[in-house]
């Protein structure tokens, strides 16, 4: 039985210049997460990341701290949606510093995307469709005894998780409300296929390093 490790990257920089880079927090996060594997002695045999800034540091952070690995792939399908078009394609002042109600509209900018509403650049049958593509490339990658860690984004995971669940996106909504920043989402794969085994794990975490965004 092999297994897939999804893990959430480490806080951005939300109200800056640039989202895409890990916060002060996010690299203790990140670094956090490195040790907890050091310490327990277990290493992918394999790394995936997505192809944003924050999956890159994430994953230099934990393979780091680790003192095990020497890379990763890259793979852009496991890139986040585009968050704040969505949002400004339902409201142009959507951008706030106000973390909550930025996502309070943004869940209902998700909804009318979901529904097929608007006009974006990534639709989210597309975005459903290349997450998808690419969390089956890596359950094939998960032999028996292989485990295969991926660096992506909310989205990712929660659509993944859901539709491990439900057999579609109907959970997206709910579980990517509430997955933690460097939290690990556990798959295992074995001959009756890919099954969710945890989700948002993140006892490698002090209580003071547990961020939603």
């Amino acid at each position: 039985m092999g297994s897939v490790h999804l893990v959430r990257h480490g806080q951005a920089s939300w109200g800056s210049d640039d989202y895409d880079v890990l916060s002060p927090v996010g690299v203790q996060q990140s670094v956090g997460l490195g040790t907890s594997w050091e310490a327990s002695g277990w290493a992918p045999a394999s790394v995936v990341a997505g192809s944003m800034k924050r999956h890159a540091q994430t994953a230099i952070a934990a393979i780091d701290a680790s003192g095990q690995g020497d890379g990763y792939d890259i793979d852009a399908g496991w890139d986040e949606y585009d968050h704040l078009a969505i949002a400004r394609a339902h409201d142009p002042r959507a951008l706030t510093k106000d973390p909550k109600a930025f996502q309070r509209l943004l869940n209902l900018a998700l909804d009318e995307w979901i529904a097929g509403r608007g006009d974006h650049a990534e639709t989210y049958e597309n975005f459903t469709a290349r997450v998808m593509a690419s969390f089956a490339a890596v359950a094939g990658d998960a032999g028996p005894g292989r485990s295969v860690a991926v660096f992506t984004s909310g989205g990712p995971i929660a659509l993944v998780a859901s539709h491990l669940l439900s057999g579609d996106g109907a959970l997206f909504q709910r579980l990517n409300d509430v997955v933690i920043n460097a939290s690990i989402t556990t798959v295992i794969v074995g001959s009756t296929g890919p099954r969710l085994l945890a989700f948002n794990e993140s006892t490698h975490l002090p209580r003071d390093l547990i961020t939603f965004r």
